[in-house]
């Protein structure tokens, strides 16, 4: 019985974490001053995040770097890429990411 204590403690304390970290901002009855250079870098705070976990799963197999060209999610990157570049659509890159990737994958078991 006292085997469920340690989970639902450790439940209980990420719960109380999680909300106190998200709704910091909001507990404060007025606006909290940040300084300009740090508000112009929240800015790219979204993006840089992406990258840290989109480039990794592009580049890299098991903790090792790719050692071949023939990667379909190298091909599905760049395509996706350059859609963006071209329409600026989050949905049509990844759809244009998908359409390359699959058929190379699952037609050439790349």
């Amino acid at each position: 019985m006292i085997e469920w204590v340690g989970p639902l403690l450790a439940i209980v304390g990420l719960a109380v974490i999680t909300v106190v970290t998200r709704g910091f901002f909001f507990i404060t009855e007025r606006e909290i001053p940040i300084p300009v250079w740090l508000r112009q870098g929240l800015r790219y705070a979204p993006l840089a995040a992406l990258a840290a976990v989109v480039v990794p799963e592009v580049v890299m197999t098991q903790g090792h770097l790719i050692d071949t060209w023939r990667d379909a999610r190298l091909y599905a990157a760049l395509a996706g890429g350059a859609y963006y570049a071209w329409r600026r659509g989050i949905l049509g890159t990844i759809v244009v990411g998908m359409a390359v990737l699959l058929p190379l994958r699952l037609g050439l078991g790349w």
